[in-house]
């Protein structure tokens, strides 16, 4: 009774594996395709602190680039002398942040603070925010 059983051919069987596999690699492929690009686009613009002087005893010239792929806007500009202290400076910066000020993908874009007075050899944190979720945070220790 077993004898008149009969399975599917090794061929059939072979053509059928071969299919499943390209099915599972075609579908791995378009996951990935599809993940790298939107978590290379959410990675448009990167700001960087590229240059912060001194020129005046009431002015600190701070240099931003961008080094990502799209434009990104600066919208306000912090400074303090802690990390959890920062003043909103948005009143005292040049050109004038009021509406923002796009910093072009690859181009940077210099910012003039100006504060009553700043103290040498002490350190003041500075925080940049912008249109996205990420803000430009760093540290520079005066002349």
């Amino acid at each position: 009774m077993l004898k008149s059983k009969k399975g599917i051919s090794p061929i059939l069987a072979t053509l059928l594996l071969i299919v499943i596999a390209v099915a599972a690699v075609i579908v791995t492929y378009a996951w990935v395709m599809t993940f790298t690009g939107t978590q290379t686009q959410q990675a448009g613009v990167i700001m960087i602190k590229e240059n912060v002087s001194w020129p005046t005893s009431t002015t600190i010239n701070v240099t931003i680039r961008n080094t990502g792929t799209s434009n990104g806007k600066i919208t306000a500009a912090y400074l303090g002398t802690s990390s959890t202290n920062l003043n909103l400076t948005i009143s005292s910066v040049s050109p004038s942040l009021s509406s923002g000020v796009t910093v072009n993908a690859g181009s940077s874009q210099t910012f003039t603070l100006t504060v009553a007075a700043w103290s040498a050899n002490t350190r003041y944190y500075f925080k940049f925010a912008t249109d996205t979720p990420q803000a430009l945070e760093f540290s520079e220790k005066s002349p």
